[in-house]
């Protein structure tokens, strides 16, 4: 891409909308991965949460996110173009994104600039502060998703720059406890943590459960299985086939993949442990919530997960999980409750937990309505958003951690 950074900005309140008064409204910068995943969508669902709440909410990325509406009161987005220039083997994003991060600040006066995901964005968000003078410098908050630490924490390339960004970022924050306590381990970084966990606002399903069901092709008696994910090596699609293929009774079930990548690579798995009739795939589904109120049952069979947010977006539903016991699901599956945990790898221990469930579905419907009570009670965002909010304005409060002060001058065009 060429050109210059662009701003599509739309602005106007509907009347009587305002959660917040105009004294107290905040002006934030989200950054964020635009495309499917779990950190790209908690990122975006907190955009539309803070600016239903009255904030002023800024989004700052190389595309719009995928779930951002278009023409939102208070929801600004400032697209961040990246120049193919030959002299780079690989086109650079981060120094784009300083550079945006750093006009949209000043020009907007933000508060706060919230970017999710370290690599690159906590980097750019204190290379931007560096550009602006002490009066213009927002709090950097950093999430931490997963495998920011888990996979990028670990490798020499990447680990000390993620380090050096979580030391001087004003608050970090992790999605689970078990993530907190793996930055510890895999960083060494032992600065504050506050656990603020994921949470899911179900929009309306389109069309009823029954319309959705007979569209998919699923018989009365069928339970309808869900699987959702960017179906990265982690996630162990090949796991999930394989313990789905153990399942005793082949005509009791069909198995809905909602894929945010393409599944061909899987197709010769499904032919070899036949589960062409039982398999139904539906890639890249921004509407997944008819889809979730279709379902009866969830599985997940990940050997790594910081939260797994596809759990939670099941549980709103009433739909129970059956999913490995890893990272921090547990924190949100609580086992025999609200779904059923089992060892990482063991097909023979999914198939188990899935025939028990399909066989007793009141069992199953027991699960589901805990899990939806426990969901609304936990994760909603009634439950998680104003801690972000408390969190803000606490940083608003202090100094912050570095400040360029005079060194800034006009680096930022027009900015003093």
């Amino acid at each position: 891409m060429s050109g210059r950074n662009s701003d599509n900005s739309k602005n106007g309140a509907a009347p009587g909308d305002t959660r917040v008064s105009q004294e107290s409204k905040l002006r934030i910068g989200i950054t964020c991965y635009p495309t499917v995943g779990g950190s790209g969508v908690v990122a975006t669902t907190l955009g539309i949460e803070l600016a239903q709440r009255g904030h002023e909410v800024h989004f700052i990325s190389y595309e719009r996110p995928f779930r951002l509406p278009e023409n939102s009161s208070r929801i600004h987005f400032h697209q961040v173009c990246v120049n193919d220039y030959g002299l780079f083997k690989y086109p650079d994003y981060t120094l784009p994104l300083s550079v945006a991060m750093a006009s949209v600040s000043c020009k907007h006066n933000l508060d706060i600039l919230h970017v999710h995901y370290a690599v690159p964005h906590a980097t750019a968000a204190l290379l931007s502060r560096c550009m602006l003078p002490q009066d213009k410098q927002p709090r950097i908050v950093t999430t931490l998703h997963g495998t920011d630490t888990t996979l990028l924490g670990a490798d020499p390339g990447y680990g000390p720059a993620i380090h050096h960004a979580l030391l001087q970022s004003d608050a970090v924050t992790t999605v689970s406890s078990w993530l907190k306590a793996e930055t510890k381990r895999v960083i060494g970084f032992e600065g504050p943590m506050e656990v603020i966990h994921n949470f899911y606002e179900p929009g309306s399903p389109s069309r009823t459960r029954e319309a959705v069901r007979k569209d998919l092709g699923v018989a009365d008696g069928e339970v309808l299985l869900i699987h959702s994910s960017n179906l990265r090596p982690l996630k162990r699609i090949d796991l999930l086939l394989e313990s789905v293929s153990k399942i005793r009774d082949r005509n009791s079930f069909k198995l809905l993949i909602l894929a945010g990548g393409d599944f061909k690579q899987f197709s010769d798995d499904v032919k070899r442990l036949g589960l062409e009739e039982r398999i139904i795939v539906r890639e890249n589904v921004l509407e997944i919530e008819e889809y979730l109120q279709a379902a009866d049952l969830a599985l997940y069979t990940s050997e790594s997960e910081s939260f797994c947010l596809s759990i939670l977006e099941a549980m709103f539903f009433g739909c129970p999980s059956v999913a490995t016991n890893v990272g921090g699901i547990p924190e949100v599956v609580e086992d025999g409750l609200t779904g059923l945990l089992v060892p990482s790898g063991d097909s023979e221990s999914i198939a188990r937990a899935l025939n028990e469930l399909i066989a007793d579905g009141d069992r199953r419907k027991r699960l589901g309505e805990s899990a939806r009570v426990e969901a609304n009670k936990r994760f909603s965002s009634d439950a998680i958003i104003h801690r972000y909010e408390e969190l803000y304005r606490r940083l608003i409060d202090e100094p912050p951690k570095v400040s360029a002060g005079e060194i800034a001058g006009e680096i930022v065009e027009g900015c003093r």
